[in-house]
């Protein structure tokens, strides 16, 4: 009988030996839900774009001119919730599960407080920020409405964010994967119903009236946010009530934040976030670069990134199978095994990110004509993208590795290196090369950086350094 995920990652967690097959199917094992719900995240950014991309470059452009600021927010609630998620992945791995539901509950009253600040910060510059990105007077009431509708879902996408990456960790990936999926279904129709106006269809001959709130741009970011509302709201309780490992429903216990659990979560988190605002405060400075070559620059951008997102699948989530494995292993005391791990993993996902990226060389057009009705966005996207599926194996390597560094506590070096190639090799190129080749001349530094951060990346976790954390030999 095929041994299932629960007693390959029992077997870590009681010293039994895993045969390089074992571990093989416990990676693919994790990795396939994590995939599919990297699948649902991007094809919700997917429904969202090519829904207003039927409206005209113009709404188009207003989504993508706030685009990056929506990333480095979501950073920031991702970075904070893996602070306390690394540590119970550690403490599951030792089989201390009261101490896990310990750091559950403080990471839970935690991750809830800083996400309505930070709701309110966002509410805050919602008005002025497309003003600041530079972008065109004729987008800038649709951006500042769709980032402040983004703005005010915000403390749900948080609880979503922890309660998914808590349940990952544990190795429950099939729960948080399929409401990720439903969440997709959600986003479908909600916007259909908010994006557009009441409208004459026609289905199987059948002429009938489709109400609809003709909301437009703000439709869009309305239907994404209540999608993200219900999923959160399911995804806590499968953690909080069902899960066999984490459930806190049925017992009593102190949500009081404790120095030494708060202190850790920030040792990985505090360099989480400051690359949160390298990384996505880079993607900021490159909307400022971009914005002056017009709308269809504009809307071609973040359509393209939008696109090759699905080549990002499933390094994502063999980053996370990577990020449970090597805590647990870890966690059980077992570098060995973590590092065998990690190197399962990043094997896995450059193999896959590499096949789609052959498949969105030749359907580059296609592609993007999904996205956008505007001929002229389409061909210059399908440039983009065809220039970057030479970028995606290197790409991959560095989501992998990061994974496990995650995994392993290990945040400070990689939000080095992160730093180094997105600023002084992306942005610096940019500055110098799009002024000469327009939007190419961007993505050709993007090029640049994701293959050198790849190299970086491997050469990182080929080394012992990474995995001497010290976040399970100290008492909570």
């Amino acid at each position: 009988m095929a041994q299932t995920k629960d007693v390959l990652l029992g077997f870590i967690r009681q010293g039994n030996h895993l045969s390089t097959g074992q571990r093989v199917r416990l990676t693919l094992l994790l990795c396939a839900p994590a995939i599919l719900a990297q699948l649902a995240s991007v094809l919700l950014q997917f429904i969202d774009a090519s829904m207003v991309g039927s409206l005209g470059a113009g709404p188009s452009a207003s989504i993508g001119l706030v685009s990056t600021s929506t990333w480095l927010c979501g950073g920031f609630c991702m970075a904070i919730a893996q602070g306390f998620s690394v540590q119970v992945a550690h403490r599951i791995g030792s089989g201390d599960f009261a101490r896990a539901r310990l750091i559950l509950r403080q990471g839970l009253l935690v991750v809830t407080l800083f996400s309505l600040l930070l709701s309110l910060v966002a509410l805050g510059v919602a008005g002025p920020l497309p003003r600041w990105l530079g972008g065109e007077e004729a987008i800038r009431a649709d951006a500042s409405a769709y980032f402040r509708i983004y703005a005010a879902f915000l403390p749900m996408m948080q609880l979503g964010f922890f309660a998914s990456t808590m349940l990952m960790c544990s190795g429950e990936m099939k729960v948080p994967s399929l409401l990720n999926i439903l969440m997709c279904a959600l986003d479908v129709v909600f916007n259909f119903l908010l994006i557009f106006p009441t409208r004459e269809l026609s289905l199987l001959g059948l002429r009938f009236t489709m109400p609809g709130a003709g909301m437009g741009v703000r439709g869009a970011a309305l239907g994404t946010g209540i999608a993200e509302a219900v999923t959160a709201c399911l995804l806590l309780y499968f953690l909080l009530v069902r899960n066999k490992d984490l459930a806190i429903a049925r017992e009593a216990g102190s949500f009081r934040p404790t120095r030494v659990i708060l202190g850790k979560a920030f040792d990985i988190t505090g360099p989480m976030w400051l690359q949160n605002i390298v990384m996505r405060g880079a993607h900021v400075v490159s909307t400022l670069i971009v914005a002056p070559l017009g709308a269809v620059a504009i809307a071609a951008n973040s359509f393209a990134i939008i696109a090759e997102s699905f080549c990002y699948m499933p390094g994502y989530g063999m980053g996370d199978a990577a990020t449970t494995l090597v805590g647990q292993s870890l966690g059980a005391g077992r570098k060995n095994l973590a590092k065998s791990f990690s190197r399962i993993t990043l094997g896995l996902g450059v193999g896959m990110m590499v096949s789609l990226a052959v498949v969105m060389y030749f359907l580059a057009t296609r592609i993007m004509g999904l996205l956008s009705v505007d001929p002229d966005v389409v061909a210059l996207g399908a440039r983009c993208l065809r220039l970057e599926a030479f970028a995606e194996a290197g790409y991959a390597a560095s989501i992998v590795a990061y994974g496990a560094c995650v995994g392993a506590g290990d945040t400070k070096v990689p939000m080095v290196l992160n730093l180094v190639c997105m600023w002084a090799v992306r942005i610096g190129l940019a500055l110098v090369l799009t002024p000469r080749y327009g939007l190419m001349g961007y993505w050709i530094a993007m090029f640049v950086d994701l293959n050198l951060r790849g190299l970086l990346f491997v050469i990182r976790t080929r080394g012992e350094k990474w995995l001497k954390t010290k976040l399970t030999t100290q008492e909570i």
